[in-house]
């Protein structure tokens, strides 16, 4: 009896211990957070991804009572990024801003030096922005159709310019090319600016790029929009059909940006990083100002933007492939 009572003892000391053990992490989780949070851009400053993320740290802010801090960290695939955040620990108090860049960086790779799938965790999306297509405001072409009964009629005649090969807007013309059945020849520049001058002086017939790097020229005519890449129409031209719409069948192409976490994160800190998300993209100012820069500013759920990671590396894996594009 006396053995049977001091095991009993003895187990109950070690329920104690654990729950004492467990309790700093749950309070720090329910207190979460209790000083400032980092996020981490593998972008440059100043771009559309920036200022996109510097308008909904301050907001994160504002709701949560901490400053959200925005560090640029710019690297090829989001790898430098992705490092600062991994050697931090899994408390919630350093961010990564994955974008659809990353998505498209990492079937580039032969061993790409991160798993995004495994190290990091989703907490929301942040916005989708599709890519455009634009031909010169004085070209032949009216309508995406016009462009595409040529670059039949006529292999390899015609010039689609994009910036960054191997990025999101240069494989989104290769995925154009091979789900339109279209041979046309992409030709990649360094800078959107000069894309748009060869566009102007027809040394391309068309530019696929973001809608914040072609503002200007839609509003001044000099560009004419004809088609959008994504699923449908984006809010920033309501106007403009999808190449979707306009029989280019199965071809759907958007990028984006979201928050993650490393993995390992609390649950209880990711689920109160999304409901912060859920309310700040929910804001009719912080969506007009994002839709401004292109964005269609949208939060998510943790597992649909697993999905949308997930099917990305899956659809620019098949693109790179079938494109023949060396891998690093």
């Amino acid at each position: 009896m006396l053995r049977s009572f001091t095991i009993r003892r003895a187990l109950a000391f070690a329920a104690l211990a654990l729950a004492f053990t467990a309790l700093p992490r749950e309070a720090a989780a329910q207190k979460y957070p209790e000083r400032p949070v980092r996020l981490v851009l593998p972008l440059g400053a100043a771009g559309v991804g920036d200022i996109t993320a510097r308008i909904i740290a301050e907001r994160l802010g504002d709701k949560l009572g901490q400053r959200f801090v925005v560090e640029n960290m710019p690297g090829p695939g989001g790898i430098v990024a992705g490092r600062a955040v991994l050697s931090q620990p899994a408390d919630g108090y350093t961010l990564l801003l994955m974008t659809g860049g990353i998505a498209s960086s990492v079937p580039l790779y032969n061993k790409f030096p991160l798993d995004m799938l495994k190290d990091f965790v989703p907490i929301s999306s942040m916005g989708y922005f599709d890519c455009l297509m634009v031909v010169n405001g004085q070209s032949e072409f009216k309508t995406l159709g016009d462009f595409l009964k040529v670059a039949r009629e006529k292999p390899g005649k015609l010039n689609v310019g994009t910036i960054s090969a191997g990025g999101v807007q240069n494989l989104t013309a290769n995925y154009f090319k091979q789900a339109s059945g279209a041979d046309f020849v992409i030709v990649p520049f360094r800078t959107t600016p000069d894309a748009i001058v060869a566009l102007l002086r027809n040394d391309v017939e068309m530019v696929v790029d973001f809608y914040a790097a072609l503002k200007s020229g839609l509003e001044d005519n000099k560009l004419r929009a004809v088609a959008w890449t994504g699923p449908q129409p984006s809010p920033a031209l309501p106007d403009v059909p999808t190449a979707l719409a306009q029989g280019v069948n199965g071809f759907e192409a958007a990028s984006w940006n979201a928050i993650y976490a490393k993995a390992g994160t609390p649950p209880q800190i990711l689920a109160t990083l999304n409901k912060a998300m859920q309310e700040v993209l929910a804001e009719p100012d912080v969506k007009k100002r994002l839709l401004d820069l292109g964005i269609d500013s949208k939060a998510s759920t943790p597992a649909a933007m697993d999905a949308q990671m997930r099917g990305d590396i899956i659809k620019w894996t098949e693109v790179i492939d079938r494109a023949g594009i060396e891998k690093r």
